[in-house]
């Protein structure tokens, strides 16, 4: 996991926007999949969850910074 975190710290902001879309949409096809019944492993629902958070603080630490050195 720790891999998968320097992964995005590293990754650029139109990196992190592609990938934060992929996830949302990976989110609506696992809560899809278990409403029907289809889902393999209900504990991906939570891992992408998570993902998202990840990718958005991310995303808002460097806006943070950005800000920063304006200011």
């Amino acid at each position: 996991m720790a891999q998968h975190r320097e992964r995005l710290r590293q990754a650029p902001p139109a990196e992190l926007e592609r990938m934060l879309q992929e996830e949302r949409k990976n989110l609506f096809m696992s809560r899809r999949d278990a409403a029907t019944k289809q889902l393999e492993n209900p504990r991906r629902i939570r891992e992408i969850r998570k993902n998202i958070a990840r990718i958005l603080t991310i995303l808002r630490e460097r806006e943070l910074e950005a800000a920063k050195g304006q200011g």
